[in-house]
């Protein structure tokens, strides 16, 4: 495995579309694929220390690639972190500095700015989104508005995963109540509603896997943006299995949600190989932000100081694999 901080410039392969390049020469345009987690901590994989956590999958993709100890993201919180990341900026350029509550509600990232699936279109890549936004409800913020060719997923900043009452589901509790207090947010094929009743993080990666077939004979840039291993802490028995000899019950369900995302990050890689694409797909995965301290000591920012919210290394430092 090989780690350091000067190449981590290859990470801003996909961003550097973003730079009005012009198109390859070759043919052979490598695909890319642009793995998103949702407030995993930095030492939340065990590639990057964690002795709670199995991550064999996202491990793999290190040891395969490279291991970036000095990732960043532009801003400790979801939305404009995702601002930043999608088009390349910091917020002072973008414009884009808090997550969207109270009277921005409705409002979303500036129109005005080009988008990495922008530029990744115009190099005649098809472009596809499975997962959270968070940058804009309304039409003109839509992915479908912002470049990109398909979207699946939710706008908002995230839904339940599933309904708890379903069998061998748990709850990580974190102020003692039974359940997810939060109503479930719509999800969306395209502009459509649509409705799903199984556990979402396992939806939203058969989504990733059927873009990836159908795109398998023409480069396409895919952005599968987990809203795991995020609030509300709720896992299924198959991920939970794995962990019942966790007592606590939040750090159990949250070990559970980082194997699911763990999952499908090797249900990918799969597919990819199994197509023959693999070595021509670069793959991106990182956080959006380091893990947040209300989760009551189920994640892991270590050995980091500080959590999500926080301009710290803990809020900003994140995994980051290429």
């Amino acid at each position: 495995m090989r780690t350091s901080n000067a190449i981590a410039l290859a990470v801003l392969l996909p961003l550097a579309a973003c730079s009005h390049m012009q198109p390859p020469a070759s043919a052979d345009k490598p695909n890319i694929v642009f793995i998103l987690a949702d407030d995993l901590g930095y030492g939340d994989t065990g590639v990057y220390g964690s002795t709670v956590i199995r991550t064999p999958h996202i491990d793999a993709l290190a040891a395969d690639g490279v291991r970036m100890t000095e990732g960043y993201v532009s801003h400790p919180v979801c939305s404009p972190s995702r601002a930043g990341l999608m088009t390349g900026q910091y917020q002072e350029r973008h414009g884009w500095e808090f997550n969207p509550a109270g009277r921005d509600a409705q409002s979303g990232m500036n129109t005005s700015v080009r988008t990495m699936p922008m530029e990744m279109k115009s190099l005649g890549y098809a472009t596809g989104m499975i997962g959270k936004w968070h940058l804009g409800t309304q039409r003109q913020y839509h992915p479908l508005s912002r470049g990109f060719d398909e979207y699946f997923g939710v706008l908002e900043g995230g839904t339940t995963y599933i309904d708890s009452r379903e069998p061998g589901v748990e709850y990580g509790s974190l102020h003692g109540e039974h359940g997810p207090t939060e109503r479930p947010n719509q999800l969306y094929r395209g502009f459509e509603p649509v409705e799903v009743d199984r556990y979402v993080t396992d939806v939203f990666t058969e989504e990733a896997i059927a873009f990836i077939d159908r795109h398998r004979h023409e480069p396409f840039f895919l952005y599968l943006s987990h809203i795991a291993p995020h609030t509300p802490l709720q896992a299924t028995a198959k991920y939970l299995d794995r962990y019942r000899d966790i007592a606590d019950e939040r750090t159990r369900v949250y070990a559970a949600m980082v194997s699911a995302l763990d999952d499908s990050v090797g249900a990918v890689v799969a597919e990819l190989k199994s197509l023959g694409m693999y070595e021509n797909t670069l793959i991106v995965f990182m956080s959006d932000n380091g893990c947040a301290s209300y989760v009551r000591g189920a994640c892991s920012n270590a050995p980091l100081t500080g959590f999500k919210r926080y301009h710290q290394e803990g809020g900003i430092r994140v995994p980051l694999l290429v």
